[in-house]
C-alpha cells in the first residue's frame, strides 16, 4: 500500500470538516488501497494538541512534516477548498519533491 499524507480543511466549520476528512480517509483505504495519515484528524483529538494554541499547533505541524518525508505522495482533497494550512503543507511537499495528487470525492 502506498503511504500518503492526506490534506483536507480542518479550521472553520470543524464538525463538517472532520466528517469530510473521515470520508477522505475511507476513500483512500477502501477505494484506492492507500495507507493515509490525516494528522489534522489525529493530532487535534482531545488530550493530544489544541489547534488554537500556537505552540501545540506548531508541534502537530512538525510531526506531520516528519510523516511527509516518508510518504509516497500527498493527496489533497479539494471539495471544500484549500485552507491556508493546506497551502503551507502543499508548499512543503513541493519543496521536498513529494508528488501531489489533487482529488475530489
Amino acid at each position: 500500500m502506498p503511504l500518503v499524507v492526506l490534506e483536507s480543511p480542518y479550521a472553520g466549520q470543524i464538525g463538517r470538516n472532520i466528517e469530510y476528512a473521515r470520508a477522505c480517509v475511507r476513500s483512500c483505504v477502501a477505494d484506492r488501497q492507500e495507507a493515509p495519515i490525516a494528522s489534522h484528524l489525529l493530532f487535534t483529538q482531545p488530550g493530544i494538541f489544541d489547534d488554537n494554541d500556537p505552540v501545540q499547533r506548531a508541534q502537530g505541524i512538525n510531526a506531520a512534516r516528519a510523516w511527509l518525508r516518508k510518504a509516497d505522495r500527498m493527496v489533497v482533497y479539494q471539495d471544500l477548498g484549500i485552507s491556508p494550512g493546506m497551502e503551507a503543507a502543499i508548499r512543503a511537499a513541493e519543496f521536498m519533491g513529494i508528488p501531489i495528487d489533487r482529488r475530489f470525492l
